[in-house]
């Protein structure tokens, strides 16, 4: 009922923000999060990729948690397949924007396998935050254009600038992939369940990083959503049960 109600609100004709307000919006979002392509530029090469690799990861992937988490895991010894399956668990949530997307934008087929590589946390935020079908459709375009040309320019940018300077961890640069992941999620973190699971995540993650090879905590910390909601519905549970409030 909930998806219907969300569909009805998408209307195919006027009454939303002026196309003006949409790009300006959705520039401002691409212009925000595609400089920080640098920081992956940075910690890719300092993770022992070339700029070539650096710039192809950049180019084919196109989704920035997953991309540090790739090469955060190969700078830190893990082996290729392990800092894959990290990766792929993260870019796993842009299947379901897709979903969601689909209805939204409702685009033609022949359009649909190009704008799937756009489908990303910010073009779907920025997309869905318009209440008619043309602002939705102005904004994702925006958003994955001006973000995609960025994000990938600032890469090159910081693949060569990681060789000029040398050794990344000597100028602390192996932390900015880390500090440009939290930023990103930690806006998105609204309610009490996402919280938890965050939390969960890198108490996970931290903790088991001394005991296990580099690359395998980040999988264990998948783990964190089914727990948590797993727990939370038994805590439902116990409440919709008489006198299970005592």
């Amino acid at each position: 009922m909930a998806e219907q109600t969300a569909l009805a609100e998408i209307r195919d004709d006027g009454g939303g923000k002026p196309d003006g307000a949409v790009v300006r919006d959705a520039l401002g979002v691409g212009v925000a999060v595609g400089l920080s392509g640098f920081a992956f530029g940075v910690t890719s090469a300092g993770s022992g990729l070339t700029v070539w690799q650096t710039c192809a990861l950049s180019l084919l992937v196109f989704t920035g948690a997953s991309q540090f988490a790739l090469v955060g895991a190969l700078a830190a010894g893990g082996g290729a397949v392990t800092a894959a399956a990290g990766a792929l668990f993260l870019g796993v949530r842009n299947a379901f924007y897709g979903l969601r997307l689909s209805q939204v934008l409702a685009l033609p087929r022949g359009v649909r396998p190009f704008a799937a590589q756009w489908v990303i946390d910010e073009t779907t935020a920025v997309a869905l935050a318009q209440p008619t079908r043309r602002g939705a459709r102005i904004g994702f375009v925006v958003t994955g254009l001006s973000l995609y040309l960025l994000w990938n320019l600032t890469t090159l940018l910081g693949a060569l600038g990681a060789e000029a300077i040398g050794d990344t961890g000597a100028w602390g640069l192996d932390a900015a992939g880390p500090a440009v992941f939290l930023a990103l999620l930690a806006p998105m973190l609204k309610s009490g369940v996402e919280r938890a699971v965050a939390g969960l995540a890198v108490l996970l993650g931290l903790g088991l990083l001394p005991v296990l090879p580099a690359g395998v905590p980040v999988l264990v910390a998948a783990l964190a959503a089914p727990a948590v909601l797993w727990a939370r519905g038994r805590r439902g549970g116990r409440d919709a049960t008489p006198g299970g409030d005592r």
